[in-house]
């Protein structure tokens, strides 16, 4: 009984030794946080609104009424009993700010499509992380419009029209995350980058690959765009030696 606690206790206290020599300093966890991500391959998506809520889509206007932007980070949360996805905006921003008023407007239908970029478009993806370089990005994109009136852009893997369920969850204020019922945000004033939370029921898949299409996706990957390709399968003579 004894020897058997001593191992216990010997496993436990390398566990720990192992454990302790990770620096637990925010800078540091940031960049390590960051050195592994780039190790993993990030599906690329563009989300598109309206720049206004308010504005009638149709009605005839000098510049575009939309606005998009690349998402750094796009998941799948839930399929049952609701189909919702998440996604993070940085703040301030033009787009977060869109999708903020969709939301308060009350409009009960779709505020926004999440287009899931193929390996063709790399170009689009730069062209929507830019607002500096392309401040009319749909210039001269095609696209198509959803029944609401929301852009499709052309050539994607596919397409979701999309309601924010809830406002956006102030990733900065960790305090506000764990009280729900705090109603005021705390601005950002740190020296870094902040970013808000988004949550979207998918209302309606717009456009999605068949099984004969040999469309891949595009994704983010060491810094740079990358696609997939099939592992396959060792041959027999492979496997037997």
């Amino acid at each position: 009984m004894l020897s058997s606690s001593f191992a216990h206790f010997s496993r436990a206290s390398r566990v720990y030794r192992s454990a302790s020599n990770l620096s637990t300093h925010a800078g540091t966890v940031q960049e390590d946080l960051r050195a592994l991500l780039r190790e993993t391959a990030q599906p690329v998506a563009v989300v598109t609104a309206l720049k206004d809520a308010t504005i009638n889509p149709q009605a005839g206007q000098t510049s575009s009424p939309f606005h998009g932007a690349t998402l750094s980070s796009f998941s799948s949360i839930a399929m049952e009993p609701h189909p919702l996805v998440a996604f993070a905006l940085r703040i301030p921003s033009r787009m977060a700010t869109s999708l903020t008023s969709a939301h308060s407007s009350g409009n009960p239908h779709s505020h926004m499509v999440i287009n899931i970029l193929s390996e063709h478009q790399a170009e689009t993806a730069k062209r929507f992380s830019r607002a500096d370089l392309y401040p009319e990005p749909f210039a001269s994109l095609p696209h198509t419009l959803t029944k609401e009136g929301l852009p499709i852009l052309d050539g994607s893997l596919a397409a979701m029209s999309c309601r924010l369920v809830a406002a956006s969850w102030p990733l900065h204020d960790l305090e506000a995350l764990s009280n729900r019922g705090r109603e005021e945000k705390a601005e950002w004033q740190g020296e870094g980058v902040a970013s808000e939370l988004f949550i979207a029921q998918v209302i309606r898949v717009e456009h999605a690959p068949s099984i004969a299409e040999t469309v891949r996706p595009l994704l983010y990957y060491r810094r740079g765009y990358v696609t997939t390709h099939d592992i396959g399968t060792k041959s027999s003579s492979d496997s037997s030696s």
